[in-house]
C-alpha cells in the first residue's frame, strides 16, 4: 500500500494541479496575440487579392471550430463526471467507516474501547490527509500514518474475533473492515485519474488556432468589435479554467471540501460521550 501511495501522490501533474490560474491567464494573452496575428495575415491576404476574403474559407474554418467545441464538451463532461465520482467515494467511505464502527459492538466488551479509540484516530487521519493537499509530502506522510492505523485496527480486530464466542463477529465485522480499508486505495487511485496531459495540450492549441482564424476573418472589417473580441477570449479562457478547476477539486474555487463534512459527522458520532 505504501508503494501505491508514493506512486499516486508523486505522479500528479503539479503544473496543472497548482497553477491553473497562471496557465489560463497565459492562454488569454496567447489568444489575443494569435488573434492579432490572424488579423495581420488576413490584411496581407486582402492586399494580395484586391480586398476580398474568399467565402469558401468557411468550409475549412467550420470543421476546426466544431472540433474545438467537441473537445471542450468532452473534457468538461469527463471532468464533471470524475468530480461527482470523487464526492460519491467520500460518502461511501464515511458509510464504510460508520458501519465498521457500529459492528464493534459484536466483539467482547473489553476489546471495544481500544478499537474505538483507534477508529477516532483513523478517521481524523483520513480527513487530514486530504486537507493537507496540495502539500503532497505532508499528505503522503499522513497517508502512511493511516496505513499504520489500518494495520493496528485489523490486527486487534482479528485477535478479538478469534476469541469471541459470537460467530457473527467475524462474519460481520471483518468484511466491514475490509471495505473500509479498500475504499482508501480507491480514493487514492481516483485522485490520479485525469485525461492525458496531451488532451489539455490539444485543447490549448485548438484555442490558439481558433483565435488565429477569428482574427483572419475580422481583417475584412474596417472597424473591430472589441466587445466581441473580449467576450470570445473570456468565454474560452473561463471555460478552460473551470475544466481544470473541476479536475483538481482540492484547489481553486470548485472544491469537494464541503463533502468532507460527511466524514466529520461520522467522527462526531464517535465521540466518547455519544
Amino acid at each position: 500500500m505504501s508503494f501505491l501511495a508514493i506512486t499516486i501522490f508523486h505522479r500528479e501533474p503539479q503544473a496543472l494541479f497548482a497553477l491553473p490560474l497562471p496557465l489560463i491567464l497565459a492562454l488569454g494573452f496567447g489568444m489575443y496575440g494569435m488573434l492579432e496575428l490572424g488579423v495581420r495575415i488576413g490584411k496581407s491576404h486582402l492586399r494580395s487579392v484586391h480586398g476580398k476574403i474568399l467565402d469558401t474559407l468557411g468550409v475549412i474554418d467550420g470543421p476546426i471550430f466544431a472540433l474545438f467545441g467537441l473537445l471542450i464538451a468532452f473534457t468538461f463532461s469527463s471532468a464533471l463526471s470524475r468530480f461527482d465520482e470523487r464526492r460519491k467515494l467520500i460518502v461511501e467511505e464515511a458509510n464504510d467507516i460508520g458501519t465498521a464502527y457500529l459492528r464493534l459492538d459484536l466483539i467482547p466488551a473489553p476489546d471495544q474501547e481500544p478499537l474505538r479509540n483507534l477508529f477516532r484516530n483513523y478517521i481524523d487521519s483520513r480527513i487530514r490527509t486530504y486537507e493537507l493537499i496540495p502539500d503532497m509530502q505532508a499528505a503522503l506522510a499522513e497517508y502512511e500514518r493511516t496505513q499504520i492505523l489500518q494495520a493496528e485496527i485489523w490486527g486487534q480486530a482479528t485477535q478479538s474475533v478469534a476469541k469471541s464466542p459470537n460467530t457473527l463477529a467475524g462474519m460481520q465485522l471483518l468484511p466491514a473492515l475490509n471495505s473500509m480499508i479498500d475504499i482508501t486505495n480507491t480514493r487514492t487511485a481516483v485522485l490520479q485519474f485525469h485525461p492525458p496531459v496531451v488532451i489539455y495540450g490539444m485543447l490549448l492549441v485548438m484555442a490558439l488556432v481558433s483565435a488565429v482564424l477569428v482574427g483572419y476573418q475580422m481583417a475584412a472589417f474596417e472597424k473591430r468589435s472589441w466587445l466581441h473580441i473580449v467576450l470570445f477570449i473570456i468565454s474560452i479562457t473561463l471555460t478552460c479554467y473551470v475544466i481544470l478547476d473541476i479536475e483538481y477539486p482540492r484547489m481553486g474555487l470548485i472544491r469537494v471540501d464541503a463533502v468532507d463534512g460527511v466524514l466529520r459527522d461520522v467522527r462526531e458520532g464517535m465521540s466518547p460521550n455519544k
